[in-house]
């Protein structure tokens, strides 16, 4: 998993309240196992026509937000079923980081075993920020996971507050398989003494 330590980088807005996980990546994609190859699909039933067309009015269409890194979301970001391709989709798109007021708590832990940095923040500093992605491409956001801020393009610091577990293990790039490679030495030994101890086993 790459590691997330400070994230320069457009933020595209998207009010809307209780965007759950079928919206995020719809049932249909998710034959997969792959965590690759879902961002096309991202948001695919507001994002394509019936045609298979781009909508012009989504957001992530329009060319100033092609290239976002973060999303400004309404309440309740994630609800729903507990699909782990939700964030695979985020992440395969580009999205980095997802601010909203609330999240779905499975959603909300996923995002973090897969490189991605839910952020929670009141009402009012959302509102702060949406309006700040509004501005467009020209409206580059810094997350400096390390700080704990967040600088709008205008130069205003928000600061955030992060579990003390999950930003160790952003910042260094470790999900669940990282954190078990971390104790590989431990493990070895442990299993080489049960094997001597314990042969028939």
């Amino acid at each position: 998993m790459d590691k997330f330590e400070k994230l320069q980088g457009i933020a595209a807005p998207m009010p809307l309240i209780n965007i759950d996980t079928d919206m995020i990546i719809p049932k249909v994609f998710l034959k997969t196992i792959k965590r690759s190859g879902l961002g096309v699909n991202l948001f695919d039933e507001m994002r394509y026509n019936a045609d298979g067309s781009e909508n012009p009015d989504f957001v992530l269409n329009k060319p100033q937000y092609r290239d976002a890194e973060i999303l400004v979301a309404g309440d309740n970001f994630g609800c729903g079923s507990s699909r782990e391709h939700a964030p695979w989709a985020i992440k395969d798109f580009g999205i980095k980081c997802v601010i909203s007021t609330s999240f779905a708590d499975i959603f909300f832990n996923n995002c973090f075993k897969n490189g991605i940095l839910p952020i929670v923040l009141p009402q009012e500093q959302v509102d702060l920020l949406m309006k700040d992605a509004e501005k467009g491409a020209n409206a580059r956001m810094i997350v400096d996971l390390e700080a704990q801020e967040i600088t709008t393009s205008d130069g205003e610091v928000i600061p955030f507050e992060v579990d003390a577990f999950k930003k160790h293990c952003l910042l260094n790039g470790l999900d669940d398989i990282g954190l078990t490679m971390e104790k590989a030495t431990a493990i070895d030994a442990f299993e080489a003494q049960a094997a001597q101890s314990r042969p028939w086993v």
